[in-house]
């Protein structure tokens, strides 16, 4: 018998565990699950309280899929055992995402290392230490997702800032082994995004497109400065379009920083993302 029932309009939709920081990784599925949201993009840290094989095993007992794993990267230590230390964790973290059954580990690059003011040197160690990690990656099934940041973090956490920057980091590797994330709160601002999103769909690099706003004004913890879709100056029908007009049809995280959000009640916080997403998001992507 064919079913005549459509596709939910949340079947794209997948919750990052950000979002929700106060709950443990099983109160995130749960709430996923009461919401009728399909995916879940879960921290390392939320991961290893449950236990990396209980994890992977409460999220698929649930019925989610797993979108993305946060993160990896931190890859400009200047010393030797800085970046030997940089380097096991990455690896450390390619293997949690292979047992998670997801392809894609976001990489924040780092910023400088302490003391230093050389940007150009910090970004090249960052195209050093991937060029140590990609084959590893690639050996597990998984593709390193590079997220520019906002300039505002340029010193502290990512030297990339921008989605050009990102696909230069990624242009020597295969895209399966490569590729770039679109967070609006991080890049809405460039002027050159159209253009760097259609190269990054002529590459088939786009691996995540992730959505919250950009509040202003800034909050005293810039990391606190997203909002839900909606609540601050980003136009999400633009770069929604221009996400999907690049080719990009995979799962669309909402990944919020905000005090606010994370003293809510988890289940008003997923009503309210998914309100927001149909109404801001879903309609152009």
């Amino acid at each position: 018998m064919t079913s005549n029932s459509a596709p939910s309009p949340f079947a794209r939709l997948s919750l990052n565990s950000a979002t929700t920081k106060k709950l443990t990784l099983a109160e995130v599925v749960d709430g996923c699950v009461r919401a009728g949201i399909p995916a879940i993009a879960p921290w390392r840290d939320r991961v290893e309280e449950a236990g990396l094989d209980k994890a992977a095993k409460l999220i698929k007992d649930a019925g989610l899929r797993v979108s993305s794993l946060c993160r990896g990267g931190f890859l400009t230590a200047a010393d030797a055992e800085g970046q030997a230390a940089a380097l096991a964790d990455n690896r450390a973290a390619v293997l949690e995402a292979a047992a998670l059954d997801t392809r894609e580990l976001f990489l924040v690059v780092g910023g400088l290392a302490p003391g230093e003011k050389d940007v150009v040197a910090a970004r090249q160690r960052v195209a050093d230490r991937l060029a140590d990690l990609v084959p590893f990656a690639s050996e597990n099934g998984i593709r390193l997702v590079l997220e520019p940041l906002h300039p505002m973090y340029a010193a502290d956490r990512a030297v990339i800032s921008t989605l050009g920057q990102a696909l230069d980091l990624a242009a020597p590797f295969d895209a399966q082994a490569a590729g770039v994330a679109v967070d609006t709160f991080h890049v809405w601002w460039d002027p050159e995004l159209k253009a760097q999103i259609e190269r990054a769909g002529r590459e088939r690099r786009i691996a995540s497109y992730q959505v919250c706003d950009f509040n202003m004004p800034i909050a005293a913890d810039p990391l606190l400065s997203r909002g839900f879709m909606g609540d601050g100056v980003i136009d999400f029908a633009t770069i929604s379009t221009w996400v999907r007009d690049a080719g990009y049809a995979g799962d669309i995280e909402v990944e919020i920083f905000n005090q606010e959000i994370w003293d809510a009640d988890g289940d008003v916080v997923m009503e309210t993302v998914k309100a927001r997403y149909a109404e801001l998001v879903l309609p152009y992507a």
